[in-house]
């Protein structure tokens, strides 16, 4: 093997993607908010958090580069470079982003083949999802809410694993959105008047409460309301954009899609 020889993973997807590589001997430090694998919250060392991390802990792992993600990690990814750190930080926001990611991952790592066969096994995977859905007899509006207080609806990759198991995302438009700034609802009216006939709530690692979200002023008007089908997705298996999202995550969406269309007499 070439590469980086010590490894700190900032966020969950480096962590689980160089598991998946049998590269896991190279990661020296984690997110705190790692689950996945199981064995690497045992094993390693958490030493940053989303928006914070143990500078001081970090540089004693004597790290050779340290993985983030996004405009989240600016400020970290900025004091590790002044304290002499190698950084990359990935900006990925699509399923093509995520797989491009795994593979550009590899690469760095000096396991360029074994990413491409791995990137490429989870599009089959994601394919057979979608061929599966494709026969089903009607598609579900489905609203994803990411966090309640405010309102946020959810990111491009959710919005487009979403399709891929089954059903429409109500806000395509605000999918599209990077920054979850800029997918904030005012209020629940919106939501209202879109109608979805399911709910997915994934509150970025706070547990999801269908009773409050019913609860909601107007929201007993809203089909997924009426027939219960508000449902939580744990945040570790759809807001971390890896290899999460594209098989566990992306698999639940697609069951409980199957399980309204059955439902619907399909």
């Amino acid at each position: 093997m070439t590469g980086p020889r010590r490894i700190v993973c900032l966020t969950e997807e480096p962590t689980e993607t160089l598991y998946a590589l049998g590269a896991q001997d190279r990661i020296v430090g984690i997110s705190g908010f790692t689950v996945r694998p199981p064995q690497a919250r045992r094993d390693k060392p958490k030493v940053s958090a989303f928006t914070s991390a143990k500078v001081d802990a970090i540089l004693a792992l004597e790290p050779d580069l340290a993985i983030g993600f996004s405009d989240i990690q600016a400020d970290i990814a900025a004091e590790l470079v002044r304290r002499g750190v190698e950084v990359w930080i990935a900006n990925h926001r699509s399923v093509e982003g995520i797989l491009d990611y795994i593979a550009r991952l590899g690469a760095l790592v000096g396991l360029a083949g074994p990413a491409r066969d791995y990137a490429d096994g989870l599009r089959r995977g994601l394919d057979a999802i979608e061929r599966e859905a494709a026969a089903l007899p009607r598609r579900p509006k489905v609203y994803f809410e990411e966090w309640d207080e405010p309102l946020i609806t959810g990111i491009r990759w959710v919005a487009e694993l979403i399709r891929i198991a089954g059903g429409d995302d109500v806000f395509p438009e605000l999918a599209a959105e990077p920054l979850a700034r800029a997918r904030i609802l005012a209020n629940g009216d919106p939501v209202i008047a879109r109608a979805p006939d399911i709910v997915l709530g994934s509150w970025c690692g706070k547990k999801f409460r269908p009773e409050r979200v019913a609860a909601r002023p107007g929201w007993e008007a809203i089909p997924a309301v009426r027939d219960g089908e508000l449902h939580e997705i744990k945040s570790p298996l759809i807001l971390q954009p890896g290899p999460a999202a594209l098989t566990d995550g992306v698999a639940e969406i697609a069951a409980i899609v199957a399980r309204w269309a059955r439902r619907q007499g399909g």
